[in-house]
C-alpha cells in the first residue's frame, strides 16, 4: 500500500489536496483584500473630489453674490446721482 492510498479515506481529501485548497483560498483572500483596498482608495478619492467641488461651488456662489451686491450698490448710487441731476436740471 502506498502512502497516498493510506491517507485517502472515503469522503476525505488527501493532505496534499487540502494544502492546495488552503493555498488557493489564501490567494483568493489576498486578491480580495487588494481589490477592497483599491475600491476604498477610489471611494476616498471620489469623496475628496466631491467635497472640493462643493466647496468651489459655494465659493463661486458667494463671489457671485458679493459681486452682484457691489454692482447693485454702484447702480443705486449712480441712479441717485442721476435722479438728483435730473431734478436739479428740471428746476432751472
Amino acid at each position: 500500500m502506498t502512502a497516498e492510498s493510506r491517507n485517502k479515506t472515503p469522503g476525505k481529501e488527501t493532505e496534499p489536496a487540502k494544502e492546495m485548497d488552503v493555498r488557493e483560498e489564501i490567494q483568493e483572500l489576498k486578491h480580495s483584500m487588494q481589490l477592497q483596498a483599491a475600491t476604498q482608495a477610489g471611494v476616498d478619492a471620489t469623496q475628496v473630489a466631491t467635497t472640493a467641488g462643493a466647496q468651489a461651488t459655494q465659493a463661486a456662489v458667494q463671489a457671485g453674490t458679493w459681486s452682484t451686491m457691489i454692482v447693485g450698490g454702484a447702480g443705486l448710487v449712480a441712479g441717485l446721482f442721476l435722479g438728483l441731476a435730473l431734478v436739479a436740471t428740471s428746476r432751472s
